[in-house]
């Protein structure tokens, strides 16, 4: 059981690097303090693109690293 619970953090933290690498980066944010509205199609369903379906993968990968992690303490010390 332990080694299983190692070798699924290692394919769950490999695959939160590769997510995280892939999302595309938030330089974009320095040009809402010159005061622009950002009312366009993307702003309004951003719910359905790549960009927020990378955060929610990268949100469950880090909720089963975290849940992995504890399982993995637990079962050293049985």
């Amino acid at each position: 059981m332990h080694n299983l619970l190692v070798v699924l953090q290692c394919i769950l933290a490999v695959a939160i690097i590769a997510v995280v690498l892939i999302q595309p980066g938030k330089m974009d944010g320095f040009t809402n303090f010159s005061g622009g509205v950002t009312d366009t199609f993307f702003a309004k369903n951003k719910s359905k693109t790549r960009e927020s379906m990378l955060i929610r993968l990268t949100a469950i990968l880090g909720f089963l690293f975290a849940v992995v992690t504890v399982l993995l303490n637990m079962s050293k010390f049985k």
